[in-house]
C-alpha cells in the first residue's frame, strides 16, 4: 500500500470505516481448496460486495485493506488468512474433514461484519478435461492494438454494454459438455475492481460459470505497473499444481502474449495441456496454416469462436 492510500485508509477508518470483504469464485476438489476474496474499507452499514450498476473507473475507486485476519471456513475446516499488500485474501485449504466431494462454498468472517459466503468451483476427481480462457479479445472485445478504444470500453463500459466475441461462448461449452462438475477458469489482466462486471458479462452471455484469475493495477512498493504476463504464467502454474488431474484447452488471442505464455507452459507440461485455442484478432495474410502442433499439442487458430469451434472438436477427437 502506497503512502497516498495509508493516509486515506486512516482518514477513512477516523470517519467510522470498516473491513469488509468482496468474495471472489475459488475452485475446490474433495482434498484441497483455493478461496479468494479481496478486504476493503466501507461505512459500517455498507455491503460493498452488493453494489451494482457502478461504472468501471468507479470500481477502481476502493481502499484495499492489508495485515487483515479473515476466517475461512471450507468442507468444514476452518483457517485464518491474513489480506496482502493489495487486500487480497488468497488462501489454499486442506480439507481435514472431507465428505468425498467438493464444497460448493466457503464461508469469510470478519470482526463486526456479517458472515460471507464465498462460490466456489467444485472441481470433479479424476482425469477430465478443463478450459483455462483469456477475457480480453478472447471473450469480449477490448481491441487492445487501439489503445483510445480499449480504454474506453475499460473505463466506461458495463458488463451490458461490452461486446462478445462471436461464438467464444459456444466454444467454451462446448469443451466441457456432458461433464457434471466443469472445470472453467477465466484470466485476465484486468484489475480485481472489475471481477463483478466479468462475472455478470460471462452469464449474461451465455458462457459457463467458472473461476475468475484477475490481477492489481497501479503502483506498488516495488513496482510502477503489475507484469501482466508473469500473472498469466503464475496463474497457469497454479493451476497445474492445485488441480494436477485436469488436461487443459488453453484459450487465448494473439493480440498480446497468449500464444507464447500458452506454448511455453506445452513445452513444460505437456501432459496438462490437451490444445490450444488462439483467436487471430487481426484477419491473418499470411497463408499461416490453421492447425499446428507445438510440443506435440495441437494448436488451432481463427477469427472467432465460430471458426474454431470445429477445428477444436477435430482437434481433441485426434
Amino acid at each position: 500500500m502506497t503512502g497516498a492510500r495509508k493516509w486515506l485508509a486512516r482518514g477513512l477508518t477516523q470517519l467510522g470505516w470498516r473491513p469488509a470483504l468482496l468474495p471472489y469464485s475459488g475452485y475446490a476438489d474433495a482434498q484441497q481448496g483455493r478461496v479468494l476474496a479481496r478486504v476493503v474499507l466501507a461505512p459500517a452499514s455498507v455491503d460493498p460486495a452488493a453494489r451494482r450498476g457502478i461504472a468501471a473507473w468507479r470500481r477502481l475507486l476502493t481502499v484495499e485493506r492489508p495485515d487483515v485476519e479473515v476466517e475461512v471456513e471450507l468442507g468444514g475446516t476452518t483457517t485464518t488468512a491474513i489480506s496482502d499488500e493489495q487486500g487480497l485474501v488468497d488462501v489454499s485449504v486442506a480439507l481435514e474433514h472431507s465428505s468425498g466431494s467438493a464444497p460448493e462454498d466457503a464461508v469469510l468472517r470478519l470482526p463486526g461484519r456479517a458472515p460471507t459466503r464465498v462460490p466456489i468451483q467444485a472441481v470433479a476427481g479424476g482425469s477430465h478435461r478443463g478450459v483455462v480462457c483469456d477475457i480480453d479479445d478472447t471473450v469480449w472485445v477490448t481491441g487492445m492494438s487501439n489503445p483510445l478504444a480499449a480504454a474506453r470500453r475499460t473505463f466506461f463500459g458495463r458488463s451490458a454494454t461490452r461486446k462478445a466475441v462471436p461464438g467464444m461462448a459456444e466454444l467454451v461449452q462446448d469443451v466441457v459438455r456432458g461433464q457434471g462438475q466443469p472445470t472453467v477458469v477465466y484470466v485476465s489482466n484486468g484489475p480485481w475492481n472489475f471481477a463483478g462486471i466479468a462475472s455478470r458479462f460471462l452469464q449474461r452471455n451465455g458462457f459457463p460459470a467458472g473461476t475468475l484469475l484477475m490481477t492489481d493495477w497501479g503502483i506498488t512498493p516495488t513496482h510502477w505497473f503489475r507484469d501482466g504476463k508473469e500473472h498469466k504464467r503464475s496463474s497457469l502454474l497454479r493451476l497445474r499444481e492445485d488441480l494436477p488431474d485436469v488436461s487443459w484447452v488453453l484459450i487465448g488471442d494473439d493480440g498480446e502474449h497468449d500464444p507464447e505464455l500458452y506454448s511455453a507452459f506445452a513445452r513444460d507440461h505437456h501432459d496438462a495441456v490437451a490444445a490450444i485455442a488462439i483467436r487471430e484478432v487481426q484477419e491473418s495474410t499470411s497463408g499461416r496454416e490453421q492447425v499446428t502442433l507445438v510440443h506435440g499439442v495441437p494448436v488451432v487458430r481463427g477469427r472467432d469462436g465460430n471458426a474454431l469451434l470445429p477445428l477444436l472438436r477435430r482437434a481433441l477427437e485426434q
